[in-house]
């Protein structure tokens, strides 16, 4: 079994949809084997989001992703990574697929509502950010 991160981020928690997620989720065959809520702080995102320091974006990202409650789920799953971004869909949600989390819920590129980890290796890093 492997095992992912899923962040649902702030414009999805303002919004109430914490439990659409999750049931969506649960209903593809993931099980929750952590869940914590937090609010970001500056130095916790900026850690989360290193890989992007260095992209024009990161500022916006930061002011963001500490703008609101952040839900923070360990997922786990045979091929739990490449399905769980399956199941996200594509950054920009005009260009997700219908039924994906981001299609459903996502604002916009920036405020895309979820966060899936891209590897196993950024997967073992965001969980060991995230949940110490």
């Amino acid at each position: 079994m492997d095992q992912t991160l899923l962040l649902i981020k702030p414009n999805a928690t303002q919004k109430k949809l914490t439990g659409k997620i999750l049931t969506i989720i649960e209903e593809n065959g993931f099980a929750i084997k952590g869940i914590k809520s937090l609010q970001m702080d500056t130095n916790l995102a900026s850690r989360f989001y290193e890989i992007h320091k260095q992209k024009a974006f990161f500022q916006l990202l930061l002011d963001f992703m500490t703008s609101g409650i952040t839900i923070a789920v360990i997922l786990e799953k045979e091929n739990a990574i490449t399905d769980l971004r399956t199941l996200v869909g594509d950054t920009n949600p005009d260009k997700a697929n219908i039924g994906t989390i981001r299609y459903l819920y996502a604002d916009s590129v920036t405020k895309n509502a979820v966060h899936a980890s891209d590897s196993i290796d950024n997967a073992n890093k965001e969980i060991k950010i995230i949940f110490n």
